[in-house]
């Protein structure tokens, strides 16, 4: 552009030339320029189209061409100014007829011919602002330009400015309507009017469903007021009537409005709907669900319904009402159309459907309605798992709904898979134990059976089921399955997630072997819980190998010994651990020894098991005496004294030094130390236990405990201990089979 031009040519056929390279040659900088100048001359757009009428009367088409490149030039300017100007009603309708002539188009369109004649505006109701009628005109228009006539030229930027215009028309408009408090009440009369034809019904719909979509326009605190105004006036009885209507789009129309209005305030149609009677509405969705529309309509009531049955939005008691009606009335309704749907066969079909009169045949229903339902039932476990385990339970209804495994549609079955899938995901054990009480699993393994080594929908659906119930640790399920089905599963048992279900079984079978074995009584077990830490067990416990060979040299004996009440030998041989140490007496006092009577205080069990210990005590022959004898010996090879040897020692010295008590208290290793030197000035001479009952070592933790000293210089030891110091009588290594002589 030439810097020094100050204004635009004068518009003329002779000067299109120039204006032309004025638009189209234009710099950034010379666009901003240009468009100063074109708003600063007043009449140029006038008189390009007066030059653009002339042109088309004399069948000009280098200047028609012309003209349309300057205007789209223009147009592509960007200026929300200029677009003032040339979407005005004076100018637009020959703004658009000159975008007729593109010269890239070898045919003329007829774009003005559309808008006069075939571009109908309807006034279902008199509009009684002007300037309502003019913005509704004018964003029609500019969209029709936007769309059709330059939507293969316009930039984004453009496009954006032109979609800036629509939208602020459109908020105009809504404005101005709803301040019109006498224009909302007449058109719902009109709407309620029995005397309204039906052509006007359907119009006076229309023009509802597009006053509610529009309203989105507006910013959202004025959003919020339309809607409840309209709720208020009662929009939503007109919506029923509408979804009763036989008009398939009519009900399409009204499902959108309500639509509209969940997704501004959920509350507002909920509330509705708790205050109807015989809650109409919610029947209707749930009827519309089930209805042929030929449309993809289905999910428009599936999405209602799942706004409606919201627990996670909605709570209180206006959702317990909407939840009970809907498990009342209406899920039943929806079951039964699967079992129409998939019938096993005519007496079983009248056997599940029960209540399926309400239902009309349904066997050539559309699958998208199936899959809606079975979405729908999801959504119901997710949000509702009470209420719907009561009627799964009592109704049998997973083993209806399963019923679409038997439809060819894999799609379908993969969604009754996911139903299932959906129900294991809480975990309850109720509806587990009804999956296996009645083996509602057999149909998904027959299903994924048939369906061979097609990698599907339905072969993953499949898997990633068996691979939940593995991961969850569903143990009662996987037992059921592979005790169940295995034979049919075998042939896939290449597949990872099966030899992983097949691992998971065995290691709960693994598990069941000892947790058998520890449910079973143990006659040791009183004795376990009473004995000694692990660590001083398993030091008093340890044994030279010639005690093993001296006790082995006597199997048969061990044996043949009785048996105490709670399964514990009489005898302690050196084979079996023991957990105390306990004194036998193998001299000649022992056939004159009579212990005193047990307490009243014990009890029964204990007391069978002492007196039947005490009674079977006998007089030892020469040969059971070699094993202590040998003991002696052994013993005398050490003398390594510890202080958990002496804690010992003083226990079985105390057994020796007092017979006339049956028990005394086990003494704690960390008080011992203090009494070793009262302990080393004493002697005694150990003593084997083999024959002696361990219930009397557990019968020493009930005396009070004494001291060690006491019982050692006690004036009942009228006897001499055997001459050997007993320091030399302790080896390193001693077990809690020592003994002294006791008087």
């Amino acid at each position: 552009m030439n810097n020094e031009l100050r204004e635009l040519p004068a518009v003329e056929l002779s000067t299109l030339p120039i204006i032309l390279k004025i638009v189209t040659e234009s710099s950034l900088a010379d666009q901003m320029q240009l468009t100063e100048l074109i708003l600063n001359d007043q009449a140029f757009f006038q008189k390009l189209m007066d030059l653009f009428r002339i042109c088309e009367d004399l069948e000009n088409v280098d200047g028609l061409h012309m003209i349309f490149k300057i205007v789209k030039g223009i147009i592509m300017l960007n200026s929300p100014q200029v677009f003032e100007k040339i979407f005005g009603d004076e100018l637009i309708i020959d703004i658009i007829g000159s975008l007729e002539y593109d010269p890239f188009v070898p045919q003329v369109q007829q774009y003005r011919k559309f808008l006069k004649e075939q571009a109908v505006f309807k006034e279902v109701i008199p509009f009684k602002n002007p300037v309502v009628l003019s913005k509704i005109h004018q964003t029609f228009r500019v969209g029709y330009l936007k769309d059709v006539v330059l939507a293969r030229v316009l930039d984004e930027a453009t496009v954006a400015s032109l979609n800036s215009i629509i939208h602020s028309n459109n908020a105009i408009v809504i404005s101005l309507l709803k301040d019109d408090s006498t224009f909302i009440q007449e058109l719902l009369a009109r709407l309620r009017s029995p005397t309204t034809s039906a052509e006007s019904k359907k119009n006076l719909v229309y023009f509802l469903h597009e006053f509610c979509s529009l309203s989105k326009s507006l910013q959202m605190g004025q959003q919020l007021p339309i809607f409840r105004d309209l709720m208020n006036e009662g929009i939503v009885d007109i919506i029923t009537d509408a979804l009763q209507s036989e008009d398939k789009k009519i009900v399409l129309m009204g499902t959108d409005i309500l639509i509209l209005f969940l997704n501004q305030d959920p509350n507002l149609l909920r509330s509705y709907v708790v205050r109807q009677e015989e809650n109409l509405l919610l029947g209707l969705l749930v009827k519309g669900m089930i209805t042929d529309f030929g449309e993809d309509m289905h999910c428009q009531f599936l999405e209602i319904l799942r706004s409606l049955l919201d627990s996670v939005t909605f709570t209180g008691a206006q959702r317990d009402t909407i939840v009970e009606t809907f498990y009342e009335k209406h899920l039943g309704q929806l079951i039964d159309v699967i079992i129409l749907s998939c019938p096993r066969d005519e007496a079983s079909t009248g056997k599940l459907a029960g209540t399926a009169g309400r239902v009309e045949s349904q066997n050539s229903t559309k699958p998208e309605i199936l899959l809606n339902i079975c979405e729908l039932l999801c959504f119901c476990v997710v949000h509702h798992p009470y209420r719907i385990k009561c009627n799964f339970l009592l109704n049998n209804a997973i083993d209806k709904v399963l019923l679409l495994t038997q439809r060819r549609e894999k799609y379908l079955v993969a969604a009754a898979v996911r139903f299932v899938r959906t129900i294991l995901s809480r975990h309850d054990e109720h509806l587990i134990s009804h999956f296996v009480k009645y083996s509602l699993l057999k149909s998904i393994v027959d299903a994924f059976v048939a369906n061979g080594n097609r990698y599907n929908v339905l072969n993953s659906a499949v898997l990633e089921l068996f691979e939940y119930i593995r991961k969850e640790n569903l143990k009662l399920l996987v037992k059921h399955i592979v005790d169940s089905f295995w034979n049919q599963l075998v042939q896939f048992e290449h597949l990872p997630s099966l030899q992983s279900f097949k691992v998971k079984y065995k290691q709960f079978l693994e598990n069941c072997g000892p947790e058998t074995n520890v449910n079973a009584p143990d006659p040791r077990k009183r004795i376990d819980e009473r004995a000694l830490e692990k660590e001083e067990e398993d030091y008093f416990n340890e044994e030279s190998d010639e005690e093993d060979t001296t006790s082995a040299s006597h199997p048969q004996k061990v044996q043949s010994q009785p048996v105490l009440s709670n399964g514990v030998a009489v005898s302690c041989p050196s084979s079996r651990p023991r957990s105390g140490g306990l004194v036998d007496y193998d001299d000649e006092d022992d056939e004159d020894y009579r212990p005193p009577p047990r307490k009243q205080t014990e009890t029964s069990e204990d007391d069978e098991g002492s007196m039947e210990s005490l009674g079977l005590k006998r007089k030892l022959t020469p040969k059971e005496k070699e094993p202590g004898l040998a003991k002696k010996q052994r013993l005398g090879k050490s003398s390594k004294p510890r202080d958990s040897v002496f804690a010992a020692l003083c226990s079985t010295l105390s057994q020796a030094v007092l017979p006339s008590k049956k028990t005394a208290n086990a003494m704690h290793l960390s008080t011992q130390s203090g009494e070793e030197n009262h302990i080393e000035k004493e002697s005694g001479s150990p003593r084997s236990c083999d024959n002696k009952s361990p219930n009397e070592g557990n019968l020493r933790e009930k005396e009070s405990p004494r001291n060690c000293s006491e019982y050692l210089h006690s004036p009942s030891d009228n006897r001499q201990l055997s001459g050997e110091d007993p320091r030399s009588l302790l080896p390193s290594k001693s077990s809690p089979e020592m003994a002294v002589n006791g008087s």
